[in-house]
């Protein structure tokens, strides 16, 4: 048996049984691969720099007064709102990045280095966070200059944007799912929309559930994004942890439970 018939086996043992803190090492580079790659394609951050900008004022000065009888008024109810959409439509970039991955050959790549197998995957789910965090930056700060100023202050921010970050990542996993199952990443980006569009716009993100058609409020009422946006709306506003963010906490976990799973089974398959 020749060296390069050994090579491929050892390869393969190496990545199976790597230490946690090697694989812990290994995502971080990949996440930092991740975050080079952003940067020269700055372009990817468009979603969650631009969205927040013009929407925040859009949407306040078209609705403010006639929802809440000013944009004053009106700035605790949409930036919360304006900030879970943000995010919320960023997760799908995880999917489609790492269907864009395998149909660009970079997984195959993967398999030939001695890293573990689970840190490609690992890494996506990392460096999209600070995706996350940009946005939440990016929408209070927008808010800031409207006018925004939360009854809670910079501790109730802090906690609203992380409980939203956290619900996001859990969120990602489904998308990281589509991003291995799925044939093509249009087809990752396509399908993923066409379930969070309903979430988000479906919701009391923007208006009163009161003022929706009465059908509707049965729906918008179960959305866990109405839920999520009402936790940090508490939490901003008046620092108030209720049973909305308890709520939120619950569904994330319940998404990671299900779909962590699945992602990383089909991941395996592949890797």
């Amino acid at each position: 048996m020749t060296d390069t018939q050994i090579i491929p086996g050892v390869e393969r043992r190496l990545k199976n049984h790597t230490s946690f803190r090697q694989t812990l090492s290994h995502s971080l580079t990949m996440a930092y691969r991740g975050l080079v790659k952003v940067r020269r394609t700055p372009e990817q951050f468009f979603d969650v720099v631009l969205q927040p900008i013009l929407f925040t004022p859009m949407f306040t000065y078209i609705f403010g007064g006639a929802i809440a009888g000013g944009v004053k008024a009106y700035l605790p109810i949409i930036i919360p709102g304006i900030l879970v959409q943000t995010i919320i439509t960023a997760t799908v970039v995880t999917g489609v990045q790492l269907r864009e991955d395998m149909e660009k050959g970079v997984f195959n790549r993967f398999r030939s280095l001695p890293i573990a197998r689970i840190a490609p995957l690992a890494g996506a789910l990392l460096a999209d966070t600070v995706r996350y965090v940009i946005a939440a930056t990016i929408t209070f700060g927008m808010g800031y200059l409207l006018g925004y100023r939360p009854g809670a202050g910079i501790e109730g921010v802090l906690m609203g944007g992380l409980l939203v970050i956290i619900f996001a990542w859990c969120l990602s996993w489904i998308f990281a799912f589509f991003g291995m199952i799925v044939r093509t990443a249009s087809s990752v980006q396509g399908i993923s929309l066409l379930i969070l569009f309903p979430l988000t716009f479906l919701s009391n993100a923007f208006v009163p559930v009161k003022t929706l058609p009465h059908w509707l409020q049965g729906f918008v009422n179960g959305n866990p994004i109405s839920h999520l946006i009402s936790a940090i709306r508490q939490l901003t506003s008046n620092g108030v942890i209720g049973h909305d963010f308890w709520l939120s906490l619950i569904g994330a976990a319940v998404i990671v439970a299900i779909f962590a799973p699945l992602t990383v089974r089909a991941y395996m398959r592949k890797a």
